[in-house]
């Protein structure tokens, strides 16, 4: 794809959210949308990972959960400004994520997955016992500033206003991860994902650019951990827990990892069947995995692959007469 092309997808896409934005007059609507949104962004960090590195982690809820304490624990203390506790908060996340990438990315497969698991259930006692500091189980409010970035409080959540942000964080975070995959970086940690051994060989140093895959990942996820914290004004031990990657690594899996928008798309139809479905069968979940395995057994590769397959197809010289026998 061409950066002409991108940036025409991306101010498409712009134009798409300010659309929506103007037309969903649902305050309701709106709300369901935003917390679609947020996991979006939560599900490309985690898809990204899974993409450039082929590794599984259960514990992503750690970064997502993370970036909230750390915001409204520095604001609580009064160390900062919210708009400086917000770069720090993910600034912090990636070093974090790089410091510990550079020990757990060394461990293959599985055990990797298990690892990450038992990280981010470490954070999450260690939250929910930690009362003077996070709250313990009860969590802690996050007073926003009256003003954030220039923008008022009372205008920023606004239904309308907080989709638009979110929408737009996300279009950026897509257009960055785009950009930065089509450079030498992005080639790299492909060879290293692909063969390791290989790359080595070639004289790559793997261990690195796996590392900075693993913090890249883990950033993209805080900052929708932000955006949450934005939205909902509270952060508790729950948003640390494992479950909530095991949710994300779900809309991963339906909407399909190997195209970058994949788990964002998954994100969103996770939410729209959650509301569906919700009000209209009690076990709405089991409904869900039902459809999580069929999309697992007939399309692999996801919702995505399946519509730029259908695309492909559609797109290729001689289709049509194909399907009609000429």
């Amino acid at each position: 794809m061409s950066i002409k092309r991108i940036g025409l997808n991306t101010v498409v896409a712009l134009v798409a959210g300010v659309l929506v934005a103007a037309g969903v007059s649902s305050s309701t609507v709106l709300s369901l949308l935003i917390q679609a949104i947020i996991y979006a962004v939560f599900a490309t960090g985690v898809g990204l990972l899974l993409r450039q590195n082929g590794m599984v982690s259960f514990g992503h809820a750690l970064f997502f959960g993370i970036s909230g304490y750390a915001v409204g624990i520095m604001m609580q203390l009064k160390l900062m400004p919210a708009e400086a506790a917000i770069v720090v908060a993910l600034a912090g996340v990636a070093m974090l994520a790089f410091i510990m990438g550079l020990i757990i990315v060394r461990v293959p497969g599985i055990a990797f997955g298990m690892l990450t698991l038992a990280i981010g259930q470490m954070f999450y006692v260690t939250a929910s016992r930690s009362r003077g500091l996070t709250g313990g189980a009860d969590g802690i409010n996050i007073e926003w500033p009256a003003t954030l970035f220039g923008v008022s409080q009372s205008q920023l959540l606004k239904p309308a206003t907080l989709f638009l942000v979110c929408w737009v964080t996300l279009v950026v975070v897509m257009l960055l991860l785009t950009l930065l995959l089509r450079s030498r970086f992005g080639s790299i940690t492909e060879a290293v994902r692909d063969n390791e051994e290989r790359a080595r060989f070639i004289g790559i140093r793997t261990l690195i650019p796996r590392a900075a895959v693993y913090a890249l990942s883990a950033t993209v996820t805080g900052l929708a951990g932000l955006l949450s914290a934005l939205n909902t004004g509270f952060v508790s031990p729950e948003n640390l827990h494992w479950s909530v990657s095991g949710i994300t690594l779900m809309m991963v899996v339906v909407g399909g990892y190997k195209a970058l928008w994949g788990p964002a798309l998954g994100a969103i139809v996770y939410f729209l069947a959650k509301d569906i479905l919700g009000d209209h069968a009690t076990h709405w979940m089991a409904i869900f995995g039902i459809a999580l395995i069929a999309v697992i057994v007939f399309a692999p590769t996801g919702i995505a692959g399946a519509l730029a397959k259908l695309l492909r197809g559609q797109s290729a010289p001689g289709t049509l007469s194909k399907v009609l026998g000429h």
